[in-house]
């Protein structure tokens, strides 16, 4: 990689759940999930005035269907510099455990194929 390459930023186009907005914004591949809510918290865009967070440790980003938990960084999701990214901006406590995403999702385990109740 050409440092060229490495120097370009990863623009990201979130999307607000709220009001279905979208805002571009530029970051490097070593800032993580928790620096972009920081930075969207501290730029928040005049058309999300309306849905205004109370504090940066509650937007969750949605990649490609799951959570980016905070200290991953955006390099580590090999998301393409110079090139337009699509994510989901989401207002949200706290994050389901990594390892339990598809049990979630399925309700149900794969030994005994029963229901489970969370």
């Amino acid at each position: 990689m050409s440092s060229n390459r490495r120097n370009e930023k990863i623009i990201l186009r979130l999307i607000h759940p709220m009001n279905g907005h979208s805002k571009e914004f530029n970051f490097t591949s070593n800032d993580t999930a928790t620096d972009v809510g920081q930075y969207v918290f501290d730029h928040w865009p005049q058309e999300w005035e309306n849905d205004r967070v109370s504090s940066p440790n509650i937007l969750r980003l949605i990649y490609q269907g799951r959570f980016i938990h905070g200290n991953v960084t955006l390099g580590a999701l090999q998301l393409p510099a110079g090139k337009t990214t699509v994510m989901h901006l989401m207002p949200r406590e706290t994050l389901p455990e990594p390892n339990s995403q598809g049990q979630r999702k399925t309700g149900k385990t794969e030994e005994s194929n029963c229901c489970v109740i969370l």
